[in-house]
């Protein structure tokens, strides 16, 4: 028979171990009742709440992105493409792209190549639910993901990727609220 304290030992490593393998070590927890950011993959997504409408949504990330000094300086209706070749886009498929250069000018400065990544883009879908609804849902091609394919990146090209990344999750957190 083992001691107690040889017992209970054991255990304590048996729920560690548990813990260890249930949470990915690779994440950024960002709070406010968002998904933890994956930091191995180059896509964030939230779902929109659903009191919040795709033009609700639409009129959000507008007035939002104003106010953070991000331009619009195009918007991708791929859902509307498909549907002219006779395609059921099943539900909204767009992209929208945003530009705040008085955050992203560093990397475009010390690593021009960066500028294939430009501009930000934020995509706007709807996933077929479980129960067959569809839910509203705000994607981000992750600056700081992007910026893994440059070879050695500056410090400060890091930094603004960062940025950059935090100004638009804080732009998905409030727009998929409907705030203005």
């Amino acid at each position: 028979m083992r001691p107690k304290h040889l017992n209970i030992l054991c255990y304590l490593c048996f729920f560690a171990s548990l813990a260890a393998c249930a949470a990915p070590a690779n994440i950024r927890v960002i709070g406010k009742g968002m998904p933890d950011v994956d930091l191995d993959n180059a896509i964030y997504e939230v779902p929109v709440q659903k009191n919040v409408s795709y033009q609700d949504l639409v009129d959000s990330l507008k007035s939002l992105a104003e106010g953070m000094n991000f331009v619009n300086p195009a918007n991708f209706p791929i859902g509307d493409h498909m549907k002219q070749r006779g395609q059921d886009p099943q539900g909204i498929k767009e992209v929208r792209t945003f530009c705040n250069l008085s955050m992203g000018t560093e990397i475009i400065l010390d690593h021009p190549e960066f500028l294939v990544f430009a501009p930000c883009r934020l995509a706007i879908y709807e996933k077929t639910e479980a129960s067959g609804q569809r839910q509203l849902y705000l994607g981000l091609d992750r600056p700081t993901h992007d910026l893994k394919n440059i070879k050695q990146p500056t410090v400060r090209a890091q930094a603004s990727a960062q940025q950059l990344e935090d100004a638009l999750i804080d732009l998905m957190e409030k727009a998929r609220r409907g705030d203005f």
